[in-house]
């Protein structure tokens, strides 16, 4: 199989060289933006189911109004966040970030500060949905940039392995964490720990040394104006690029159809099946040891078996497990079949995503990072609102047995999307224009 071409304005560049994998120091600065991010990792997954409680235990909400809160606010967030985009590419994305987390901080503080007065409503937790969804995609995108800038292309992967290993073990630790304090203290709590994680992951930000490269300039053709061509670019990018457009259209795919079939799983065990929620909840905090697992082998794996062959591979394995969640049943045996599949298929995520989010930074140009990321982000959510909504219908219609199936049916075929790529040379970093102006070629 040959590996993934990189391309800059349409001319291919040489590809690098995979290091050979070891254990290395990334850096002070890494360090301060590894802990901010570790820190708001855990609070999110603290306080990951506390607005739906919130909305049924203190304010009395049907499953309609639930429902909305969990799609509609992070749906207009991630609307309102396409502007955004451009915004944060013409800035310095440090500052962007501190105040992104601010901003959310701002916003989650102040769920307690209106359930303490009285004055607490399902419109507030809507709007503070949508300026947390918001904020976190601002957030992610320029935090994307910042890395780049932050370390050589050879270091990439490790520092995104890290981050996928934090990820996971967020995961596993969060959501019980978060159960034992809500049913102590009650789900409000959560929340005000959330917001405190982002201002500690704003302060961690503050503590890295050094100067940011200045940030690119918009195009002058557009005046300085936020032109239709500067929004656009990361769309652009992401759907002409011949390498990365595979590669989105996987995503989009297979993450609206795993998330699909998470509310029909739930109504499946938590239904018919009748599983206590803490049967539930466990069998999928325990596979995300999986994911340290797998956050760990993607550089090995890379440097022994090349970046476009761990995706492809890694890309195919992930979408054969869930087909097997259809056929769960009652007792040990249904339990054991869902720890499996989930930690085959958490194993299999760990490992390529680390490896998809370096591979999408080495593609794309410093002065689109920011709105293909963007961009990427605002799509993805798109697609698992969709299909979550049309997999909802169809388990109405037929049953949620048979809309797992048909999820699991359709996953198998994704992966033809990443034969797309076949070949094209090693992975590469992109030849683009540095801050002083220069031309460079890694």
């Amino acid at each position: 199989m040959g590996p993934i071409l990189a391309y800059a304005e349409g001319v291919a560049c040489p590809a690098i060289r995979i290091p050979r994998v070891v254990r290395r120091a990334l850096g002070r600065d890494f360090g301060w933006l590894w802990a901010a991010y570790s820190v708001s990792s855990l609070g999110t997954w603290l306080a990951f189911s506390a607005f739906p409680l919130i909305a049924v235990l203190e304010l009395h909400a049907g499953p309609s109004a639930v429902a909305a809160l969990a799609a509609v606010g992070p749906a207009v967030g991630a609307v309102l966040a396409v502007p955004l985009g451009p915004w944060v590419e013409f800035r310095s994305k440090r500052p962007v970030m501190i105040t992104a987390d601010l901003v959310r901080c701002a916003a989650m503080l102040s769920v307690p500060a209106a359930f303490a007065l009285g004055a607490l409503s399902l419109a507030q937790l809507l709007l503070v949905s949508v300026i947390v969804a918001a904020a976190d995609i601002s957030f992610t995108a320029a935090s994307g940039a910042f890395l780049k800038s932050l370390l050589p292309p050879e270091d990439l992967l490790a520092a995104n392995g890290r981050f996928e290993s934090t990820t996971w073990t967020s995961t596993m630790l969060g959501p019980p964490l978060g159960g034992v304090l809500m049913g102590l203290f009650g789900p409000v709590v959560t929340v005000a720990a959330d917001a405190v994680s982002y201002l500690l992951s704003a302060l961690g930000l503050r503590a890295i040394g050094g100067r940011e490269p200045d940030p690119v300039h918009r195009d002058p053709a557009g005046g300085g104006r936020l032109t239709a061509g500067a929004l656009l670019a990361g769309w652009r990018h992401l759907l002409t690029h011949p390498g990365l457009r595979p590669l989105f259209l996987n995503t989009v795919l297979v993450n609206g159809l795993i998330m699909a079939g998470a509310p029909l799983l739930a109504v499946l065990m938590l239904g018919p099946l009748h599983f206590a929620p803490w049967q539930y909840t466990t069998v999928f905090a325990l596979p995300c040891a999986g994911g340290l697992l797998g956050s760990r082998l993607a550089p090995r794996l890379v440097a022994r078996y090349g970046r476009r062959r761990v995706l492809l591979t890694a890309g195919t394995l992930r979408a054969c497990w869930p087909l097997g969640l259809a056929f769960v049943g009652p007792g040990v045996g249904g339990l054991a079949l869902v720890m499996a599949v989930e930690f085959g298929l958490i194993i299999c995520s760990a490992v390529y995503n680390p490896v998809l989010a370096t591979t999408r930074l080495e593609l794309t140009p410093t002065d689109r990072v920011v709105r293909t990321l963007s961009a990427w982000s605002v799509g993805t959510k798109a697609a698992i609102a969709t299909f979550t909504a049309a997999w909802g219908v169809l388990a109405s219609l037929t049953s949620p047995r048979t809309a797992l199936a048909l999820a699991g049916a359709v996953l198998l075929a994704t992966p033809l999307l990443l034969l797309a790529t076949r070949g094209s040379g090693e992975a590469s970093v992109t030849k683009e224009t540095v801050p002083d102006g220069r031309r460079e070629r890694s």
